[in-house]
């Protein structure tokens, strides 16, 4: 089944980081024209709603795709509708239509695609991975995704200055080209066996077997509300250290870079030190370990009078990403079983893309109020405290451990 692995994988992910780089670009060109053109905070809100919301409301029909259709295509479908649309929006600039809702209609409608792939991809690299092995290689693409987000703001920001953003829009487009020939002349890869049964059952039927699924399997119940609390508190850190960093140690640019490369290079270090390591034999305590590095960095990130070892705590705080995200994405590709996994995948994507613009709708006005430091101070300790219940449930321990491999 997994013959050929290692070449199919590195064709895979050079295909992911291509596409990556690319939509990475135009995330920023976007981002960053709204800021300059307008300068407003709710052009800003409509902006990153219409990042968010349609990964939402796609991932549950998506997730029921993954499982009834080649995964392959889907990400080659998705990849190939962002494309499109982003050419369209490139000669519509260029024709002198530059109105600002065209930019909120491109964002939602690549917010649509990136709702597709998601659970498609998550459900797709154990068809392609031998189990023993997917941590190492969740990991690798941790890294290599850290690094793309490392680079591609500064390249954005530096076409952005020298060109106009219709040039990356159309970088865009030829990176989703180059990305889905890539898989479609290269990965040969067949469909998994429910792809390739007739569907007895309805769409919504589907749906609600998965929805079922998850119910029933107490450790991926569990497991989900663990990740929404964790998405929750972890969102002042996430979105408002720029403007604490603004407020107390000064409006330099210079400054806010420095955090994001500082965050970007830790997530690059702790992805390299997963692949090497590995994690602990339960996956549990990996997540575990990282949880309370991450509960303490934040906490220390309110407390520090120094900006320098506040960028310092900020990379610690990178390496601890890869530390939660990679064994809990292995716990499901190697626990869930493979007709259920788009379905599962795709409640995992519902839940990472609201809890962090709900916990913007609580913490934002907040943070208007109380200094961002005792939000800081306040999350970091609720993380901290939050690892502690992964230790203490017997069922997601249970779920954590190694899988035994048959004798013989």
């Amino acid at each position: 089944m997994y013959q050929n692995w290692q070449k199919n994988i590195i064709i895979f992910l050079a295909s992911q980081t291509i596409s990556l780089f690319g939509s990475s670009l135009v995330q920023y060109a976007i981002f960053w024209y709204i800021t300059l053109e307008t300068q407003s905070g709710i052009m800003m809100t409509i902006a990153t709603i219409c990042g968010f919301l349609p990964t939402f409301f796609i991932s549950p029909f998506a997730g029921v795709w993954a499982d009834r259709y080649e995964r392959k295509k889907m990400i080659m479908l998705a990849d190939g509708m962002i494309a499109l649309v982003t050419l369209i929006l490139a000669i519509l600039f260029l024709m002198g239509y530059q109105a600002l809702w065209l930019l909120f209609i491109i964002s939602a409608i690549r917010a649509l695609g990136t709702g597709i792939q998601t659970p498609a991809i998550g459900a797709f690299l154990p068809q392609l991975v031998p189990e023993d092995k997917l941590t190492k290689v969740n990991a690798t693409n941790s890294s290599i995704q850290a690094f793309v987000m490392l680079i591609s703001p500064m390249l954005s920001g530096a076409l952005l200055t020298m060109s106009t953003i219709e040039i990356i829009f159309f970088i865009d487009v030829i990176t989703a080209v180059l990305a889905i020939l890539i898989l479609l002349l290269f990965l040969r890869v067949p469909a998994h066996a429910k792809a390739l049964e007739k569907q007895t059952m309805g769409y919504f039927e589907d749906m609600r077997a998965g929805i079922a699924y998850v119910r029933s399997h107490e450790f991926v119940k569990k497991f989900f509300l663990f990740c929404a609390l964790f998405l929750f508190l972890v969102t002042p850190v996430a979105f408002l250290s720029p403007l604490q960093v603004t407020r107390s140690f000064g409006s330099d640019v210079w400054r806010l870079t420095a955090i994001e490369i500082t965050f970007s290079i830790g997530m690059m270090a702790g992805g390299g030190i997963m692949a090497v390591w590995g994690g602990f034999k339960n996956k549990i305590h990996t997540m575990t370990l990282a949880c309370l590095i991450n509960g303490a960095c934040i906490f220390a990130l309110g407390i520090v009078p120094n900006f320098w070892i506040y960028i310092f705590i900020m990379g610690i705080n990178g390496v601890t990403m890869p530390m939660f995200n990679t064994p809990s994405m292995v716990l499901l590709q190697e626990k869930v079983e493979g007709d259920f996994l788009g379905r599962v995948f795709g409640v995992m994507s519902m839940i990472s893309s609201t809890m962090m613009p709900l916990g913007m709708l609580v913490f934002g006005p907040i943070a208007d109020i109380i200094k961002i430091e005792w939000l800081l101070i306040g999350t970091g300790l609720l993380l901290f405290i939050q690892g502690f219940f992964l230790l203490g449930d017997k069922a997601l321990l249970e779920a954590g451990k190694p899988l035994v491999k048959p004798e013989g």
